[in-house]
């Protein structure tokens, strides 16, 4: 569709409410403007009280109309909002006399779109706004505030900016070799092309946080009956999401809820007791257990600290993404049987007096990669992380040439495939199709 039609959309969620907003960004607000409020434009951005009128000069609604004349806008382009009543048979009247007006209906995402387009924001900024819309913690808006301030691209941009001052030097050795200076030749090249691939393992640290605290973790409970799973799915949660009971076996099939721990998304499944059953419901759900253990992020193992022996061990899945919990503390008389699962991240907990579970929570932070530090963290998602990971791949790569082989060419050729990814991000460079995919994903009127 042409980026030259003036579009309109409802910018509030549906639903009743005291105020609603009709957005309308073009270069038709003239017309439309005498068509809805019957004269001519507001005062730019002073908000004047204005009647809404029909196609019969009916009135619609009472409210305000705010103009934003280009290119000092959201869209950098004219943009006219109107603040009437937040019902939504008004918001529907006044669409659709905009788009009786000549406006065409936006579609999701089309105002940051054109705000891209028109160079008022970047790619990462304009992402930032979705996140931050859809953001379920403090923590998570905060760091998508942050990206949309600009601190995730400012740091991108800087490393395209390292990569292109790189690029000349080699450039220049291989388009002038017969000069007397061998710029190649100066250790000083490979200790910046070093630099840039420790900012980017940094980068990717950083991004790693921030797309955690965007998506989340998924987070799997498992254990034999009776061990505590339900309970403690009850206890992370603060609420009485699962049914427990003394008997055997009472979960049987997955029970999933995503909860807040700190801050951090998590969507956690509580799967049912892992042992052999003859019960055919009671085996499936064992069997989809196993399979969301493997699947999961992260894996708690709840061990039932008065029962467990050496010689009872359940399967313990990958150490490197299992917590291993001792629950039921509160039974054991003498010490624990931590030696049971020495050299594992374990923790002794008892979900009957809540002790244990602040470090068990900690615990959680610790595995997703989040740490105290994460407060100042950016938004980011899976393909900020996709292309940070290709293009130090890329300048390794290129590293390697240039030290092994003295290949500018091979060098200059991987310098330029990184450059190029790097500006994937904040969208310098991007293919129709990445933006068709970004921007269909954010609701209508934004």
């Amino acid at each position: 569709m042409s980026h030259k039609d003036t579009i309109a959309a409802i910018a509030t969620p549906p639903g009743n409410g005291g105020v609603g907003i009709v957005r309308i960004s073009g270069g038709q607000l003239e017309s439309v403007a005498r068509g809805l409020l019957g004269r001519d434009l507001p005062q730019p951005r002073i908000a004047q009280y204005s009647s809404f009128i029909d196609a019969h000069n009916n009135t619609i609604d009472t409210g305000l109309a705010l103009y934003f004349p280009a290119p000092h806008s959201f869209t950098g382009e004219n943009i006219l909002e109107l603040q009437a009543h937040g019902g939504a048979v008004i918001l529907g009247l006044l669409l659709e006399r905009a788009l009786q007006l000549g406006c065409r209906q936006a579609r999701a995402g089309e105002f940051s779109e054109r705000a891209f387009l028109n160079g008022k924001l970047d790619l990462v900024q304009a992402e930032a706004i979705a996140d931050l819309i859809s953001s379920s913690s403090a923590r998570g808006a905060r760091a998508a505030q942050r990206s949309l301030s600009g601190v995730f691209s400012a740091r991108v941009n800087a490393l395209v900016a390292e990569i292109t001052s790189i690029r000349v030097f080699v450039e220049a050795a291989i388009d002038f070799p017969e000069e007397e200076i061998d710029f190649l030749a100066d250790s000083d090249i490979q200790q910046r092309l070093q630099q840039v691939i420790d900012d980017i393992e940094t980068l990717i640290v950083e991004a790693h946080q921030g797309r955690l605290l965007r998506d989340g973790i998924e987070l799997a409970i498992v254990g034999r009956p009776n061990a505590g799973k339900s309970s403690l799915l009850n206890a992370l949660a603060g609420d009485e999401l699962a049914i427990v009971t003394d008997i055997p076996g009472t979960t049987r099939d997955v029970v999933r809820q995503q909860i807040l721990i700190d801050g951090l998304p998590v969507f956690v499944a509580d799967t049912a007791g892992l042992r052999e059953s003859e019960d055919v419901i009671e085996a499936e759900g064992v069997r989809r257990a196993l399979q969301i253990q493997e699947k999961a992020d992260l894996v708690l193992l709840v061990l039932d600290a008065s029962t467990e022996t050496p010689e009872n061990l359940p399967v313990i899945p990958d150490p490197k993404r299992t917590i291993i919990v001792w629950n039921k503390q509160d039974l054991v008389a003498g010490e624990m049987p931590l030696a049971i699962t020495k050299g594992l991240d374990s923790v002794i907990i008892s979900i009957h007096n809540t002790s244990g579970l602040d470090v068990l929570k900690q615990k959680i932070r610790q595995h997703a990669g989040l740490n105290e530090a994460s407060e100042g963290v950016f938004s980011a998602r899976a393909r900020h992380l996709d292309a940070l990971h290709r293009s130090e791949k890329l300048c390794r790569h290129g590293l390697a040439q240039l030290q092994d082989f003295s290949a500018p060419e091979l060098l200059a050729e991987d310098l330029r495939q990184a450059q190029q990814v790097l500006a994937e991000i904040t969208g310098q460079f991007s293919s129709d199709d990445l933006l068709g995919e970004i921007f269909s994903s954010f609701c209508i009127g934004k």
